[in-house]
């Protein structure tokens, strides 16, 4: 009994030394003292920490042109917001998702998918503005510290019932999980509020940014194949919040005292021309129920019927009945024997036969094991295929009961691997964005058939343009039509 309320003590005295230690923080942008379990120090390394599992899950746009043009504007509204002294990172993501996100320390990713939504500079240094709002505010961080007290309050717990807690060893890392965390709508309020007064500071016309938002609930976005989700799965919607948004521009606008606030339309959408748009077939795409990766030079057959999901960091193959998936993905290694041995090693796997086999005269190792999981064992079929350094990944996974079902389709994907030489699957060109000029005045729905757009797809390209399709575009008007690649 004595060493339990001795643990248990101690356990209240380290949840009280860490709350007494981090709990007086100043909000940047409140002024107010708020709960903090972490330091900028630990902000600014827990951002670049999540920055690089960021860049390698989801992938760089690489438009060194573009990149530099928004960076620009990333810097200069860190330099008129309440935290100037943080250094702040730019990243354009390459997904086709419509969403933006920061991360603690002065991290701030944009889709390619939201830079072909935005219309107009005004709207990029409000969307921006409200990003780095969030940051400034320390909205993440605070998230992070719930997350922390938490755990230390589990950890606490666990000093005086060590039977009980016995796994837990320390608090839990967040890492690129804090993309998915979703802010209040509190959170988003004040983010907004700062989106305008940021981009009202360096000269824009804020109320730019309710334009933006108006388009953004009429094409209600959601995730895409590379698993970032869509705007308002991390950014909730604010009661009222467009007309809360023009509000606040029109106080700025009052407290500045311009009547010359920048909009800058056209300037922005030349700088987007030749953006892809979409999913990129160059980084993976089916056709004919082949699986081709043009950038990387392979293929393999996709089961008939089979639901297919290809993100940056793997490609899932689901059967109809969601009884069995395939699983592949690229590592590196020094064989395709040593990746097997550590896969086993890795999984506890019980091994039921493994040998050496050739996959199109490329060395590999196949392996057929049964592994204990949570909800019970798992049958596996895998293939490891080197080529150089590069190890390919196959894991077919099903039941037991259900292997003799599901084992031959595995080995029909596995074993067709080969690396792609066909000059035309190769050669692929993706969706791209194209700036185009109205030479007179007409509806948006008339000018769009000028260029081509067929029919099914008008609702779309007004809502890429932030317009209706009756809308009256004046001569001379700039707008986005998506030129067909592949």
């Amino acid at each position: 009994m004595k060493t339990y309320i001795k643990k248990a003590a101690l356990g209240l005295l380290l949840f009280g030394l860490l709350f007494s230690t981090y709990s007086c923080a100043v909000n940047p942008v409140t002024g107010r003292q708020e709960l903090m379990l972490l330091s900028e120090a630990n902000e600014i390394n827990l951002g670049r920490q999540t920055d690089t599992q960021v860049v390698q899950e989801y992938g760089i746009y690489g438009d060194a042109k573009l990149i530099a043009y928004l960076n620009d504007m990333c810097q200069r509204i860190g330099k008129i917001s309440h935290r100037p002294n943080l250094t702040y990172h730019f990243r354009i993501l390459d997904a086709s998702v419509v969403n933006a996100f920061a991360v603690p320390g002065g991290y701030v990713y944009f889709t390619r998918g939201i830079l072909a939504s935005l219309n107009s500079e005004a709207e990029l240094a409000g969307v921006m503005g409200h990003e780095i709002g969030h940051i400034t505010a320390r909205h993440s961080a605070q998230q992070y510290s719930k997350a922390q007290l938490a755990q230390v309050g589990l950890i606490g717990l666990g000093m005086a019932l060590p039977d009980a807690f016995s796994s837990l060893t320390g608090l839990a890392q967040l890492g690129v999980g804090m993309l998915f965390l979703r802010f209040s709508r509190d959170n988003e309020r004040q983010a907004d509020d700062l989106g305008v007064e940021y981009s009202s500071r360096i000269g824009y016309d804020a109320s730019q940014m309710a334009n933006f938002f108006e388009t953004l609930e009429r094409m209600n976005p959601g995730s895409d194949r590379s698993g970032l989700p869509g705007w308002f799965s991390t950014h909730p919607n604010p009661e009222d919040r467009i007309k809360a948004v023009r509000a606040r521009a029109k106080e700025w606008q009052d407290r500045t005292g311009r009547r010359d606030l920048a909009i800058n339309r056209d300037a922005y959408l030349k700088h987007i021309d030749g953006l892809v748009h979409g999913d990129d077939p160059r980084q993976g795409y089916v056709e004919e129920n082949i699986f081709y990766h043009p950038e990387l030079r392979f293929q393999f057959p996709v089961p008939a019927n089979w639901k297919i999901n290809n993100t940056p960091s793997n490609v899932q193959m689901l059967s109809e009945g969601q009884e069995a998936v395939i699983l592949f993905y690229m590592t590196t290694g020094t064989s395709s024997n040593e990746a097997a041995r550590t896969f086993v090693s890795k999984t506890g796997a019980q091994v039921i036969k493994a040998e050496a086999i050739q996959v199109n005269t490329l060395p590999s190792n196949r392996v057929l094991s049964d592994i204990q999981t949570q909800k019970g064992v798992i049958r596996a079929m895998s293939y490891f295929i080197q080529r150089e350094k590069q190890i390919f990944v196959f894991h077919g996974l099903t039941s037991p009961g259900l292997y003799q079902k599901y084992g031959s389709i595995f080995e029909k994907t596995m074993r067709a691997f080969k690396e792609l030489s066909d000059a035309k699957k190769i050669g692929v060109k993706p969706d791209r964005i194209r700036i185009h000029t109205i030479r007179r005045t007409d509806t948006l729905e008339n000018a769009l058939r000028s260029f081509g757009v067929p029919n099914g797809e008008m609702k779309e390209a007004a809502l890429l343009n932030g317009k209706n399709l009756n809308d009256t575009i004046p001569a001379n008007t700039l707008i986005k039509v998506v030129e067909k690649g592949r």
